[in-house]
């Protein structure tokens, strides 16, 4: 015989099973159980210029698994560290064992280990960060950096306008009037207003190298046939002026040939008479035969 007890336990653990297989299965949360991602590399405290990157790699492995309490993350962390950090890790829990918080121990890891000269150094570079003809370039290292310095609000975009061309400034303000609400907001307007600038740059400079070739080669065509056709008046000239001249040239060599006043059967009394009649130019062209 069952007692009482044994029986009520036999009816729960029914109930709980019937409820189980009443539930739809959660195909997304059966695919995220099957994926498996690598733990993030071992800090031990020497080198704390890594602490602010290897912390990041912490957050967004925990983010992976969110269904994870905080007695499991802070064990799990303790795993993942050597050294001077792991004797701070094993100190701090044997002070407050089961009363430690995610929370508070995430705030505490960070003021133990974070470089204030990292976070010094990053402000620098997000300051000296500038647009080089990319916006998504861009925009991806300051996010980076911006993790670290966590500028928020005006002080966000500042320094992004501050980096920004006059072209992407100008069409920004053009198409959005009023102020953004939130900074992620305004990056992606920035953003979007960059691929228009860097879409319209580039269609420029394509217009002009057709442009170019285009004009090179009817200037090109067109002086050829300027030159040959200024050669062709030259000759066509040339020979017009051969052909006026032809006629009076063939009357004084005929006259000579006939009457030549130096001597012959033939002969005029004087250099005059033979030179009689013809031009003043074939005269000085033929009269010293």
């Amino acid at each position: 015989m069952l007692t009482p007890e044994e029986i009520a336990r036999l009816v729960g653990a029914g109930i709980v099973a019937a409820r189980a297989l009443e539930q739809p299965v959660n195909e997304a949360q059966i695919n995220a159980s099957r994926l498996k991602m690598e733990n993030p590399e071992k800090f031990d405290g020497k080198s704390s210029s890594a602490f602010n990157q290897w912390w990041e790699s912490v957050t967004m492995y925990l983010g992976f698994y969110p269904e994870t309490v905080d007695r499991q993350k802070i064990a799990w962390v303790g795993t993942l560290l050597t050294d001077t950090t792991l004797v701070w890790h094993l100190h701090r829990y044997c002070e407050l064992r089961e009363n430690d918080t995610w929370a508070n121990y995430s705030a505490a890891i960070r003021t133990e280990y974070r470089n204030e000269r990292e976070a010094a150094d990053t402000q620098l570079k997000i300051g000296q960060l500038k647009y080089q003809g990319s916006i998504c370039a861009y925009l991806t290292e300051f996010r980076a950096l911006n993790n670290f310095v966590l500028a928020a609000g005006e002080v966000l975009s500042e320094k992004v306008d501050l980096a920004m061309p006059d072209a992407v400034l100008d069409m920004r303000f053009a198409h959005y009037l009023e102020d953004f609400v939130d900074d992620e907001g305004f990056l992606q307007a920035t953003h979007q207003v960059g691929l228009q600038v860097e879409k319209k740059k580039a269609l420029k400079q394509a217009r002009e190298q057709t442009k170019g070739t285009s004009s090179w080669g009817t200037s090109g065509r067109n002086d050829k046939r300027k030159k040959e056709g200024q050669d062709k008046r030259n000759t066509d000239s040339s020979k017009q002026e051969k052909d006026t001249n032809r006629p009076c040239q063939d009357r004084a060599e005929s006259r000579m040939d006939k009457h030549p006043w130096w001597g012959g059967k033939d002969h005029w009394a004087s250099k005059d008479e033979a030179m009689r009649g013809v031009p003043a130019r074939e005269q000085e062209e033929y009269g010293q035969r």
